[in-house]
């Protein structure tokens, strides 16, 4: 069983008297397992394409399956329960809350989950030690740099172990660096945990790690790509 599908899904933005067909019937199945970059010109659909395979919008029309379950007439309530339980989300402006800590970022996931963890605090512990941040547990989020802040946003992520990964051009706020501390991270996480990932890019560095790589053009996928390893 695939772990997303994607069925003739559409998406269509309406302002004021014109109508923007955001993606065009896009079919779309990525494994368990699988790191995916879809990559494509501005404007193309991808992070509305991201958007709706992580549940945070809906589409127009056609179906979206996360391991195996038809997600495309869930209610609010169920998306969020979906979300916290199955997804992770990296975002290029990190969106970190600013009054939190680095800590209390990474624990807030757990206080929501269905399963809580026992002690949150010392998973996000862990987590940020995982990523070289023991020093910044007590950091708001404008007390560290930039690759500090995503990595921070990386292990907020993980906090409830998702089995997906979704990453909107998560090194595109980032110096050569620190993006590159982040493309080390996110390919350990899929070589470690076998975590399915898919990641919205213009970075050639991120999208050479996928096992396929999608071309998103005018809101419809044109090709898929097996990059050479």
């Amino acid at each position: 069983m695939p772990m997303i599908e994607a069925v003739r899904v559409t998406k269509a933005l309406h302002l004021g008297k014109s109508t923007i067909h955001a993606l065009r019937g896009v079919d779309l199945t990525i494994d368990r397992g699988e790191m995916v970059a879809i990559v494509g010109p501005s404007g193309s659909g991808k992070s509305t394409l991201l958007g709706i395979l992580g549940g945070l919008d809906k589409p127009t029309s056609g179906t979206i399956r996360i391991d195996g379950v038809d997600v495309t007439h869930l209610n609010e309530d169920q998306l969020t329960e979906l979300r916290n339980e199955k997804i992770g989300f990296i975002f290029q402006f990190f969106n970190l809350i600013p009054t939190l800590t680095a800590l209390e970022n990474v624990a807030l996931p757990m206080q929501f989950a269905k399963r809580r963890v026992s002690n949150p605090n010392k998973r996000a512990k862990e987590l940020l030690n995982i990523f070289g941040l023991s020093d910044r547990l007590n950091h708001r989020p404008f007390e560290l740099s930039g690759g500090q802040q995503q990595r921070v946003a990386i292990a907020r992520a993980l906090a409830n172990n998702p089995p997906i990964l979704l990453a909107d051009e998560p090194t595109g706020n980032l110096d050569q660096e620190s993006g590159a501390t982040v493309i080390q991270a996110l390919k350990d996480i899929h070589h470690n945990a076998q975590t399915t990932i898919i990641i919205v890019t213009h970075d050639t560095n991120l999208s050479n790690l996928a096992n396929r790589v999608f071309h998103l053009v005018d809101g419809q996928i044109l090709e898929n790509i097996t990059p050479i390893t």
